[in-house]
């Protein structure tokens, strides 16, 4: 790629400054029109202010104000065609690196043992895992009952932080408990099975384990055989927490007897048990880097030639944000002086009281 050096993204929007001569024309004939206008005939021009309780502008004053706004509009469209300089070079995914995670978002997701609650913390270590990644290709899939897929394996990782927000229990299908890691897996191999087999295909899952379904090991075993691995990024503590029901207060346990409320806890037996049936790492999550980047690294094993990730990007330093903040100072005299403009009627209306 060559080097620009200063220059402008979008070059188009300055076009936009041929507005600037129609402006002036139409100010030219307006002031023109006004000056022969019907009114000029009851009185001279220096009494109207006294007829009317306005004054028209002087050519100075009116021309003054076309050529601040004219500036104004000047800095707004050269912003508008982003002037830029200062890049960084970054090198582009590995394409032979790919890594489906499954997020967990059932209620016991949102038990307070860690802090905020285990989504919260699930939304972290998921938002640590896309800024801190160089190498993989991201996808997601979201589920409680039923699997959401909210981005196929994608190189664009901006989509993904713009979606984490609004990763919330709320997306799990209303009136239906629990979670079925089986239709997760399901789709995840639908959405893998369309990539190079002979790149990296990974599977990272992002839960507490509060899950009990029969033949999991099998069908983790099965895409382990395609050669889908499968890493497991346990949350929670082992001693657990009780669940938030959707009306307010706890879930509790409809077949017991004294309605004690339900206990979730991280079951780390069956998520490591998971990780290692799919020839995967598990680490239970922490506020520490650690855990990401052993996912990371255990995600970047394609079997594709080390040249395929040579080409870089080149990211450029955008600076339209500078003249943004000129024009906003511009105007800052402004908006004081409009406001300055009821206090001076008041003390006029003070002054002629007195006099």
């Amino acid at each position: 790629m060559t080097d620009k050096g200063f220059h402008f993204d979008q070059p188009l929007w300055f076009l936009g400054l041929l507005l600037i001569l129609p402006v002036a024309l139409w100010l030219a004939r307006s002031a023109a029109q006004a000056a022969r206008g019907p009114i000029h005939r009851y009185a001279d021009a220096h009494l109207l202010p006294h007829l009317t309780g306005t004054r028209d502008l002087s050519a100075p004053e009116r021309w003054g104000r076309f050529l601040r706004w004219s500036l104004l509009w000047t800095l707004l469209v050269t912003a508008m065609a982003g002037p830029r300089w200062d890049y960084t070079d970054l090198r582009l995914f590995h394409p032979g690196n790919n890594l489906l995670v499954l997020l967990d978002v059932s209620r016991s997701m949102l038990a307070e043992d860690v802090s905020p609650n285990r989504l919260g913390r699930a939304r972290q270590e998921l938002q640590d895992l896309i800024v801190q990644n160089r190498q993989v290709r991201l996808g997601l899939i979201v589920f409680a009952t039923v699997p959401h897929v909210l981005a196929p394996i994608t190189e664009d990782t901006t989509s993904l932080l713009n979606a984490l927000p609004a990763l919330s229990a709320d997306l799990a299908s209303p009136g239906l408990q629990g979670s079925s890691l089986t239709r997760a897996l399901m789709r995840a191999e639908s959405l893998l099975a369309g990539l190079p087999e002979d790149s990296a295909r990974a599977v990272l899952l992002i839960s507490d384990g509060d899950f009990d379904e029969p033949g999991l090991r099998e069908q983790v075993a099965t895409l382990a055989e395609q050669g889908v691995r499968l890493h497991v990024l346990g949350v929670g503590t082992p001693g657990g927490a009780t669940v938030p029901a959707p009306q307010g207060g706890v879930i509790v346990d409809p077949s017991d007897p004294q309605r004690q409320p339900v206990r979730s806890v991280l079951n780390e037996t069956l998520l490591e048990g998971l990780a290692e049936t799919g020839g995967g790492i598990y680490r239970r999550a922490d506020y520490r880097d650690g855990d990401t980047q052993a996912i990371l690294e255990a995600a970047t094993v394609s079997r594709l030639p080390p040249e395929a990730s040579d080409a870089r990007t080149r990211i450029w330093n955008e600076r339209y944000w500078l003249l943004v903040l000129l024009v906003a100072a511009l105007l800052l005299p402004q908006f004081r002086e409009r406001a300055r403009r009821p206090a001076r009627r008041l003390a006029d209306q003070k002054s002629g009281e007195l006099s």
